[in-house]
């Protein structure tokens, strides 16, 4: 096998949360990409919808899923679906993600739950269901969406239930990583920095100082740009990877 081989997703079958804009999209192509038979699912049927039409217009097939991921039968009947759909699972990518903007006395109860509800309990969720799947069927690959937010605070905009929420999936990443090494699952994160998306408004003139010329590249990143990451950890490449928290920030967390 050559080195480029191992970067090869061909036959892998994958799910990816949040998978019909934003980051997520951005995943679920490039992972098709690499030769893999994505699954994408999503609150939003007309977005998941969407992105099928354009992937087909791309050459790839890619299967929407209509789930709402905060609700525990839903995530069981989405990891069956997918797993009816493409033929088993080897790969889950945990993107689906929320986030407030608020200092901590103006942050409310409904935001805090809302934010770890999706951020950390859905994704637990979803890793028990995939990785349950996966030791039964000789192991997997489980990615969690991270962010540089688990390491700093940023600024100048205060958002400690995003800051916790992403500090607590790094710390599951781990805890999962070397309980279920011995079921050959591996589970790592992907940590990245200021993405253009809907989620992360960097084009606005009062995150500039803080979000992009404190960046030592003073730039920020496109999706289709640090996706290639997350094809990384999905493949046999980063095979004796697990546990670990993959950086992609332009050097922000350099500081």
């Amino acid at each position: 096998m050559s080195v480029l081989d191992k970067f090869s997703l061909d036959g892998r079958r994958i799910l990816v949360t949040g998978g019909n804009q934003g980051l997520g999209k951005a995943f679920a192509f490039a992972l098709a990409d690499a030769g893999a038979r994505v699954a994408i699912a999503g609150r939003s049927h007309d977005r998941n919808e969407a992105v099928v039409r354009e992937a087909s217009s791309l050459g790839h097939r890619i299967v929407a899923i209509d789930a709402d991921i905060t609700d525990d039968e839903s995530v069981v009947a989405m990891t069956t679906a997918v797993v009816d759909a493409l033929g088993g699972l080897d790969v889950l990518v945990n993107n689906a993600g929320a986030c407030y903007h608020a200092p901590a006395f103006e942050v409310t109860d409904e935001q805090w739950d809302g934010v770890f509800d999706l951020n950390v309990r859905a994704l637990w969720k979803c890793c028990l269901a995939a990785g349950g799947h996966m030791k039964e069927n000789g192991g997997g690959t489980i990615i969690n969406i991270g962010s540089i937010s688990a390491m700093i605070v940023n600024r100048p905009q205060m958002q400690p239930a995003y800051n916790a929420s992403k500090a607590a999936v790094h710390q599951l990443t781990k805890s999962l990583a070397a309980e279920w090494a011995p079921f050959n699952i591996r589970v790592n994160a992907f940590a990245p920095g200021y993405v253009k998306t809907d989620m992360a408004p960097v084009d606005r003139a009062e995150f500039q100082r803080y979000w992009i010329e404190d960046t030592p590249m003073r730039r920020y990143a496109l999706p289709e740009e640090v996706a290639p990451n997350v094809v990384y950890l999905a493949s046999d490449a980063s095979s004796f990877m697990t546990g670990s928290v993959l950086v992609a920030d332009g050097g922000y967390t350099l500081w």
